[in-house]
């Protein structure tokens, strides 16, 4: 239990005990006198405890999940739409600086403010290593927003999760695009 769930769960056990002990006080007073009246409205603080109760279960129950993230389909031929000179940043680990491995590589292409999801593929028989400069065709997940703003010479950066790890420009948009 993280310290936030115990307060959370402490403030809930103390506003239903002094509305316990306010329903007893409210019993045993007279009707009409200060003590009476007093304990009637602490007799309200499990108000909030029970509105949040239904909160938690209108939100449990009712609630739809949000939808997945938009991505490339699975098995979807790789179809290049602009060509681009990139360089990925140096490791800041030394174990970690070892040659970018064959395959499909995802990340986000910033261009200013906008963010544009896109891959790239690193072929099996070439060696890449961060730091160097390298060409690559790459596609988009959505070219009709991405490709509008992107012209030869424009400079991005690359991001993948909350870090940038490379730099780069267009270096032309390719045909049929």
């Amino acid at each position: 239990m993280t310290t936030i769930q115990f307060r959370r769960r402490l403030i809930v056990i103390l506003l239903l005990c002094t509305a316990a002990i306010a329903a007893l006080v409210r019993h045993q007073a007279e009707p009409g006198s200060t003590v009476h009246d007093v304990s009637t409205v602490l007799m309200l603080l499990w108000l909030p405890v029970l509105g949040s109760i239904v909160g938690w279960a209108y939100g449990k129950l009712l609630r739809k999940p949000p939808p997945a993230p938009e991505s490339f389909a699975p098995g979807r031929a790789f179809q290049p739409q602009a060509l681009v000179a990139f360089t990925l940043r140096p490791a800041s680990i030394p174990a970690e600086d070892i040659p970018v491995k064959a395959g499909e590589h995802r990340c986000v292409l910033v261009v200013g403010s906008q963010g544009f999801q896109m891959r790239w593929q690193m072929p099996p028989d070439e060696i890449f290593r961060r730091g160097q400069a390298r060409e690559a065709a790459v596609e988009f997940l959505a070219p009709d927003k991405a490709l509008p703003l992107l012209s030869q010479g424009t400079s991005f950066r690359m991001m993948v999760g909350d870090a940038f790890v490379g730099d780069g420009r267009v270096l032309r948009l390719l045909a049929g695009t």
